[in-house]
C-alpha cells in the first residue's frame, strides 16, 4: 500500500499545536480540532490533483529548509510558499472551503483562514521534509502526491464532502455522485383472488441508474472491502496501545525492537498558559518549561558558580516523544515544547544548556546509547535550526546507564527511564 502522507502531516499538528490557534485564535479546541480535521484531507486533496503542477512542486522541495515545521501558527501568514501553492491548487475556491469549514467547526472565517495557512504550511513541510530525507526527486514527489487521489474522499469527517467543499469534480465524480438520489416508486403489490401476493416492478426502473440494488450493492461491498483490509493489517502487524493523559506509546510486537526513550508522564495536569516575561507559552502548570523560568527568574542559574553547582538538576521534557525507534521522527505534539525551550532561551541569552537522551534497560545497551545519542543530537539541531544553537553546549546520550527499574519489570514501570532532559550549564 502507498504512503497516506496524512500520517506524515498530523504529527505536527498536535495537541499542543490546537491548544495554542485555540489561544490565539479566540476559539474552542473542539473547534479548532473539528476545522483542521476538514482542512487536512482538502488540503491533501489538492496536492494531489495538481501533482504535476511545477509550482506545487516547486515549493515542496523548497520548504525543506524552510523552517516552516518550526513556526506553523506564526510562520504561516503571509509566507510565499503557502500562499502560491494555495492559489495553484485552489483558485477561486477557496472562500467556499473556508465558508463551508466554518459552518462545520462552528468557528469564525478568519480563524479558518488562518487555520488553513497552517495546514497547507504543514503539509509543504513535512512532505519537503520527508522528500529530502528518502532523496526523492520531482517524479518521485508527483508520484506521491498522484498516490493520495484515491484515499482523500475517504477521510473527511462526516458533515463535509467533496462537493459541499467545491472540490467534487477534481477526481471524477464520485459513484455516489453518479447514482441518483431520487427514490424509485413504491412496488406495486397485488393480491390474488387465493390470497396469494406478487410485487409487479417496471421494467423501466430495472433499468435506471439510480437503481435500489446499486444503493445497497456499493455500500456493502465497500464494507467487505475495508473488513479485509483491517484483517490483512492485523495479520501483517499485532500492536499493543497504551494511552496516557494524550500521548500514545506504539510498543510493536518484534523481538529485535530497540528500547524506547518516549517518555509518558502521570499527573501532568492540563495544558495552561506560562508566562516568559509577558509571552504566553503552552506548557503544563508544573511542568518543564515553569520549572526553567522560575529557576530563571530566581536568579539560581546567574548566582550558579560554576557547571559543578547545576550538573544535577534535569529538567525532564514532559511532551518531546520519538516514534518508536527513531532518532528524526517525533509524535505528534512534540516539535511545540522543543519550540518553547528555544522561546526559553531566546529570553535569556545568556543561559546555556546541556541535553541528555535515556533508555531503560531492556535491549541492547550499545544500541541504546547511539539511539539516545541520536535523540540528544536531533534535539540540539532542532534548537540550533530555530536561532539558538549556541547556546546548546552539549548533547549526550547515557543509554540505559543511569536507568534504575530492572528490565523484566512492566513497561509502565520502565516508563520513567525512558526520557530526553535538559540541564542548564555554565
Amino acid at each position: 500500500m502507498s504512503l497516506n502522507i496524512l500520517d506524515l502531516i498530523r504529527g505536527q499538528l498536535g495537541p499542543a499545536l490546537v491548544t495554542q490557534a485555540a489561544t490565539q485564535l479566540g476559539e474552542s479546541e473542539s473547534g479548532i480540532s473539528k476545522a483542521i480535521s476538514g482542512l487536512l484531507p482538502a488540503v491533501v486533496g489538492g496536492f494531489a490533483n495538481h501533482s504535476n503542477n511545477p509550482t506545487v512542486l516547486d515549493s515542496i522541495t523548497g520548504s525543506a529548509n524552510s523552517g516552516l515545521l518550526g513556526n506553523l501558527l506564526g510562520g504561516s501568514a503571509n509566507n510565499t510558499y503557502i500562499s502560491n501553492v494555495l492559489s495553484s491548487i485552489f483558485g477561486d475556491k477557496v472562500s467556499g472551503i473556508i465558508s463551508a469549514v466554518s459552518s462545520y467547526a462552528g468557528i469564525g472565517t478568519g480563524s479558518t483562514s488562518t487555520l488553513l495557512n497552517m495546514v497547507t504550511g504543514a503539509t509543504l513541510g513535512s512532505v519537503g521534509k520527508y522528500a529530502a530525507d528518502n532523496n526523492l526527486d520531482r517524479s518521485a514527489v508527483s508520484g506521491l502526491l498522484s498516490d493520495q487521489k484515491g484515499i482523500i474522499s475517504t477521510l473527511l469527517p462526516a458533515g463535509l464532502s467533496m462537493a459541499s467543499l467545491g472540490i467534487g469534480d477534481w477526481f471524477g465524480n464520485s459513484t455516489s455522485e453518479r447514482v441518483s438520489t431520487t427514490a424509485p416508486a413504491d412496488p406495486k403489490v397485488e393480491v390474488t383472488r387465493a390470497g396469494a401476493t406478487h410485487v409487479n416492478v417496471d421494467r423501466d426502473e430495472v433499468k435506471t441508474e439510480g437503481s435500489s440494488i446499486w444503493k445497497w450493492l456499493l455500500p456493502l461491498l465497500l464494507l467487505l472491502l475495508v473488513g479485509w483490509f483491517l484483517m490483512k493489517q492485523c495479520n501483517d502487524k499485532e500492536t499493543v496501545t497504551t494511552t496516557e493523559n494524550d500521548s500514545t506509546v506504539i510498543v510493536e510486537d518484534s523481538a529485535n525492537v530497540i528500547a524506547d526513550t518516549s517518555m509518558t508522564t502521570d499527573n501532568r495536569g492540563e495544558m495552561t498558559a506560562i508566562d516568559l516575561n509577558g509571552t504566553p507559552l503552552q506548557g503544563y502548570a508544573n511542568g518543564m518549561e515553569s520549572r526553567m523560568i522560575e529557576f530563571l527568574r530566581s536568579g539560581g542559574y546567574t548566582n550558579a558558580a560554576n557547571d559543578e553547582a547545576l550538573k544535577n538538576t534535569w529538567y525532564d521534557f514532559d511532551n518531546v516523544n520519538f516514534q518508536m525507534a527513531s532518532a528524526t521522527a517525533l509524535e505528534p505534539g512534540s516539535e511545540g515544547q522543543i519550540q518553547n525551550l528555544a522561546e526559553i532561551l531566546k529570553a535569556y541569552p545568556d543561559a546555556k544548556i546541556k541535553i541528555g537522551g535515556y533508555t531503560d534497560k531492556t535491549g541492547d545497551a550499545a544500541t541504546n546509547k547511539k539511539l539516545s545519542q541520536d535523540r540528544a543530537d536531533f534535539i540540539k539541531s532542532e534548537l540550533t535550526r530555530m536561532g539558538v544553537g549556541a547556546q546548546v553546549t552539549d548533547a549526550e546520550g547515557y543509554g540505559s546507564e543511569q536507568a534504575k527499574v530492572d528490565a523484566s519489570a512492566s513497561d509502565a514501570e520502565r516508563a520513567t527511564d525512558r526520557k530526553m532532559s535538559v540541564r542548564f550549564t555554565k
